[in-house]
């Protein structure tokens, strides 16, 4: 899913109105948004932090200073490790290591509902539709129920 794709359907979920436009640059197609109020945000997570804070729901970031970090580590454990990655073999090994963290968690930081749940299953997403391999993966059926919990 394009990141642009990925921030509209963040915003819905978010219930902000559309309006934003977003383009990308670079070869790897970084996004990028135009504020009203200043400089364009560039990045994922940037511009997808930028909107929670738009709609007011500062809990997707994190409550305690522990879980916003964990937060923004997940967040960047998306860019890092999952964009760009497309062989079976580096997914496969992927989903193991997530499944084993996720062992004994609802969420990636534990009990709560964050931003980092969000980005990950759009992440995601493209493997688990397309890949009939990683069926089996417990992480598979939780990132279906965060679907659901965003929708």
């Amino acid at each position: 899913m394009a990141a642009a794709a990925e921030l509209s359907l963040l915003e819905k979920s978010l219930g902000l109105s559309k309006g934003n436009k977003y383009s990308a640059q670079g070869e790897r197609q970084i996004p990028v948004l135009q504020t009203n109020n200043g400089p364009s945000l560039t990045g994922l997570t940037t511009i997808a932090a930028h909107l929670v804070k738009q709609a007011n729901k500062e809990y997707l970031l994190g409550s305690t200073a522990e879980e916003k970090a964990i937060v923004q580590q997940w967040l960047e454990y998306r860019v890092t490790q999952i964009d760009g990655h497309s062989s079976k073999n580096d997914i496969h090994t992927l989903l193991k290591d997530l499944n084993s963290y996720l062992e004994d968690k609802v969420y990636l930081t534990g009990y709560n509902f964050t931003l980092a749940d969000i980005l990950l299953y759009y992440g995601l997403h493209r493997f688990i539709i397309l890949e009939k391999f990683i069926q089996g993966f417990w992480i598979t059926d939780q990132l279906f129920k965060v679907k659901l919990v965003i929708l």
